[in-house]
């Protein structure tokens, strides 16, 4: 059986803030129908991966190479990137048009519902902290995304809202979607992901299947 498809790869793509090195060079592919966990402590690195890879942030070093014809990326960073003056369907109906998606108050609306968002006047700046996440979640999914970009996605989530979340990434997954979850909360992936990536201090230190992460986390020390 051939390997699934290479929809995005970076190529010893690395990052660095003057002397400081945020991530050493780097290879990794994302394939088709893979959910790939990114785990590591805090400052390993994980944020610059997914930022440089959703180009975001340019890479000091190598490159990111998308598949032909390129995917659509959606990206969902740590931090919520909305609109703090702007509503929830006000934010998510001008991001459907920023991408010029054909139907953007449909596209808007069904992000809603998936999301279990307010449609009210109510500012993003007002919503909970938990609806605050959910919305800047449903922004990265618009467009049904070919590939998922995910930076600590279930923080401030509850233990529903999170079930839902890794639902509906499995179910992206099903239909040839791959994505990338940096995350701390292992004992939620080990399950769920095709492989997990390990990490430290800007190095990536292990690639492998989800059986051999726990071991290879536990020997390093890493949480």
């Amino acid at each position: 059986m051939s390997p699934a498809r290479v929809l995005l790869a970076a190529h010893g793509v690395e990052r660095r803030f003057g002397r400081r090195v945020a991530l050493a060079p780097t290879d990794l592919e994302l394939r088709a129908n893979e959910l790939v966990a990114l785990v590591g402590p805090n400052g390993a690195g994980k944020s610059t991966l997914l930022a440089l890879l959703a180009g975001a942030l340019p890479p000091s070093g190598g490159r990111v190479e998308p598949a032909e014809p390129p995917p659509l990326v959606g990206w969902v960073p740590q931090r919520p990137a909305v609109y703090a003056h702007l509503s929830a369907g006000e934010n998510l109906r001008l991001f459907a048009r920023l991408q010029r998606l054909e139907r953007p108050e449909a596209a808007a609306g069904a992000m809603l519902e998936l999301m279990g968002l307010p449609d009210s006047s109510q500012p993003a700046a007002e919503l909970s902290v938990g609806n605050q996440q959910r919305l800047n979640l449903g922004i990265g999914l618009l467009g049904d995304p070919d590939v998922l970009l995910l930076d600590e996605p279930t923080a401030s989530l509850d233990p529903p809202q999170r079930g839902r979340l890794w639902e509906f990434l499995l179910e992206r997954r099903e239909r040839g979607c791959a994505a990338l979850v940096a995350t701390q909360a292992l004992e939620e992936v080990l399950g769920l992901a095709s492989k997990v990536v390990v990490l430290v201090a800007g190095s990536v230190v292990h690639t492998g299947p989800p059986d051999q992460a726990a071991a290879a986390i536990s020997e390093l020390g890493t949480t």
